[in-house]
């Protein structure tokens, strides 16, 4: 249970105000995270981590010399806005480039690649790459799709000490392309976590029971097992990762046992016994092992053993001196740098385009439906959050309390101004994946912002217009989400709400009669999904058990066009 909060919905930005206070010599907080307390040296690439908060000492914990020059922090489970990563990683950026790093899931994946190609038309030289090492929610042969857990930490480490070195930014990429590939990690839980607030685990682990292959945001595993004595715990955990050595690596290898936020060191060190005993056994070496809390999930029970394997290169930065708030080891030489100043980032405030006077007057229609969405998604939090909980990180709720009050403070600001219909789309879809984050952030926003592009700030749009501007949204959700209808996600509602809304266009309706005979589809189309099997994003790796649930965001978009015919009744 996590007891200690103030108010739930601020409880990440509470816990970096004080972390930041803590570990000033370190750290100085910018827009979206942590920055080193001194400055890029001229020449270092800068390594920037990130993700969502709740696995402390990862992300911000492990920013200093020798590992990361910057922390992107999120709200808790839920990857932070592509804002957010670009502010990170300019406020770090020197002169040589940045690498930013995550895990692998979807939500970090498109937010921090939008960070990439802002920056780059900036003229930062930015690369990215996400994390694969947990061999539980993939098949080796579809290691693209695996996620990152506690195996982000050995990337990180060797990218971060090589940036150190001096290495060139197409060095740092190599290295942590190559760290990566030779990275594994099996994990188990002995009980779920809880979200500040929240009166129960995100799931629960039968009595007796453990769940092996769980994931860090709280994801319960893909497989049950009896609850095993430390010894058989190890052998399992072992056998699993060393089952996947890469071909032609060495016997030697960097391993993490790792605590996931509620398992005591006394009893990982009782695991770790038996553990370097069957790695010894199975004929490798282990360099400078790591027991202990490296990337917890919240209070997680529970642990997971990874294993890089090393060459000489990969070796030398894993034994490569650091000092950072969370993770020290070797030492490092004083004089690390000229101190910042106070102002290390500053946010670019967007001009609102203004609209002509029938156009300001759907942007008030606009702005209005976002402020009864935000509404709705505040009475709907907890419904969503455990929908989401079945099969994922149970995070869906508070991002679209966030993403929507976000929406609607940013589009009443834009009417105020003057904004037209486009200008009040866009700053919406900004801001709500500025403020939301996630999955589910990133494509409400760019939904949103093709919405408005497509709109235009001249003119009231007739039937045939909004059903464009509803297209061109679903569409840049489906490009940048790379999902497809079936695939359990919100597209499986939108979809079919479009494609009733299109036809009725088509037949004559007028556009408000076409939207409310089209609610009932969306709902219909959203509570369906509870057959589907997820194919993307995190509930993936436990499609089973998603079974007869509904996917959490396709009813929230039902939600989201039940509450926009709410306000056409009241308003017609």
């Amino acid at each position: 249970m996590t007891r200690l909060f103030n108010d739930p919905a601020t409880f990440a930005e509470d816990m970096l105000a004080g972390f930041l206070d803590a570990n000033s010599h370190y750290v100085v907080g910018v827009p979206g995270g942590v920055v080193r307390a001194t400055e890029t040296p001229a020449g270092k690439v800068a390594v920037v981590v990130g993700g969502g908060s709740g696995h402390y000492p990862a992300f911000c914990g492990v920013v200093g010399h020798g590992f990361a020059d910057g922390a992107v922090v999120g709200n808790i489970f839920t990857s932070p806005s592509a804002q957010e990563a670009a502010s990170v990683a300019r406020a770090a950026h020197g002169d040589a480039g940045v690498l930013l790093l995550t895990g692998n899931y979807a939500g970090d994946v498109m937010n921090f690649g939008l960070a990439v190609t802002a920056l780059r038309a900036e003229g930062i030289d930015a690369r990215y790459l996400g994390v694969t090492d947990d061999i539980a929610s993939a098949t080796a042969e579809d290691i693209g799709k695996r996620r990152g857990i506690a195996g982000d930490f050995t990337v990180f480490r060797c990218a971060g000490a090589a940036a150190q070195e001096g290495t060139d930014l197409d060095g740092v990429e190599r290295v942590a392309v190559k760290a990566n590939a030779a990275t594994r990690t099996l994990g188990v839980a002995f009980e779920g976590c809880t979200l500040p607030g929240a009166d129960r685990p995100l799931f629960v682990v039968a009595e007796g029971q453990m769940d092996l292959g769980l994931g860090i945001h709280g994801e319960p595993g893909v497989a049950s097992h009896e609850m095993p004595t430390a010894a058989e715990l190890a052998d399992l955990l072992v056998a699993g990762v060393l089952a996947e050595k890469p071909a032609g690596s060495s016997g030697r290898i960097a391993v993490i046992l790792n605590g996931l936020g509620r398992t005591k060191y006394e009893e990982l060190f009782v695991v770790w016994k038996t553990v370097a005993a069957r790695l010894a056994e199975s004929g490798h070496t282990v360099v400078s092992p790591e027991v202990g809390e490296l990337v917890t999930s919240l209070d997680m029970a529970g642990c997971s053993l990874t294993v890089m394997w090393l060459d000489d290169e990969l070796e030398r930065l894993w034994t490569a001196p650091a000092d950072t708030p969370a993770y020290r080891k070797g030492a490092v030489a004083a004089g690390a740098g000229t101190r910042r100043a106070d102002d290390v980032a500053g946010a670019v405030a967007r001009q609102t385009i203004a609209g002509d006077a029938e156009s300001q007057k759907v942007a008030a229609l606009v702005a209005q439906g976002l402020s009864c969405i935000a509404a709705q998604m505040v009475n709907a939090e907890h419904e969503l959050g455990r929908i989401d909980a079945v099969a994922g990180d149970g995070d869906h709720g508070r991002g679209m309390v966030k993403g929507t009050a976000a929406a609607a403070d940013a589009a009443a600001d834009a009417v105020n101004s003057g904004g037209g219909t486009a200008s009040v789309l866009t700053a919406a879809g900004e801001a709500w994946a500025a403020k939301a984050g996630g999955t589910s952030g990133v494509l409400w926003g760019a939904a949103l912002c093709a919405a408005g592009t497509a709109l235009g700030n001249r003119g009231a749009p007739g039937g045939r217009e909004i059903a464009s501007a509803l297209r061109a949204g679903h569409d840049a959700l489906v490009a940048l989400g790379r999902a497809e209808r079936g695939d359990k996600t919100m597209l499986d509602a939108l979809g079919p709400f479009l494609d009733s809304f299109e036809a009725a266009v088509d037949a004559g309706t007028g556009w408000r009669t076409a939207w409310l005979e089209s609610v009932e589809t969306a709902q219909k189309a959203a509570a369906e999904t509870a057959d589907l099997r997820p194919k993307v994003g995190r509930a993936r790796p436990l499609a089973e058990r998603s079974v007869g649930t509904p996917d959490a965001g396709a009813i929230s978009l039902a939600m989201c066009v039940h509450t926009v015919a709410e306000l056409i009744e009241e308003t017609t």
